[in-house]
C-alpha cells in the first residue's frame, strides 16, 4: 500500500464510530440503489487526511459525550449482507471495529514509515528514533 492508502483508514474510522453510535445496525452490502460503492481514502496529501481526521474525530467525540451508559449497553450489529461480524453491545463493536482497528492501522503505518527510514514519533513515550 501506498503511505496516502495507510493513512486513509486512520482518518475514516471515527467516522465509522459516529454510525456504531447512531445505528443499530450497518451492513456494509447495503446501499440505497444506483449508488455506487463507495472507495477507501487515498489521502493525497497531510492537509487532507489531517482535515478528514479532525473533522470525524471532532463528531465522534460529540457522539460520545452525548450517549448515555444505557445506550452504550444497547445492541449493534455490523455485517456485510448476511454475514454477521459483530452483534453485542454497541461499546463492543466501538472497541473492537473502531479503536482495535485504528491501532492496527496506525502500527501498519509506523511501519511503512521504519521500513522507509522515517523517523517514527512518538505514540505514548520517547520512540527509539526521537534523540538522535
Amino acid at each position: 500500500m501506498t503511505l496516502g492508502r495507510l493513512a486513509g483508514p486512520i482518518a475514516e474510522l471515527p467516522g465509522l464510530g459516529v454510525t456504531v453510535i447512531k445505528e443499530d445496525a450497518l451492513d456494509f452490502a447495503n446501499r440505497p440503489a444506483g449508488e455506487i460503492a463507495r472507495k477507501p481514502t487515498v489521502a493525497e496529501s497531510r492537509g487532507q487526511v489531517l482535515e478528514l481526521f479532525d473533522k470525524n474525530t471532532a463528531a465522534l467525540r460529540a457522539g460520545i459525550a452525548g450517549a448515555s451508559d444505557e445506550h452504550w449497553s444497547k445492541n449493534g450489529k455490523l455485517s456485510v449482507g448476511e454475514r454477521k461480524f459483530y452483534d453485542g453491545p454497541r461499546m463492543g463493536a466501538m472497541r473492537r471495529m473502531v479503536m482495535s482497528h485504528m491501532i492496527h492501522h496506525r502500527a501498519q503505518l509506523g511501519v511503512y514509515l521504519r521500513l522507509n527510514e522515517v523517523p517514527v514519533p512518538s505514540v505514548y513515550g520517547p520512540s527509539a528514533d526521537e534523540g538522535r
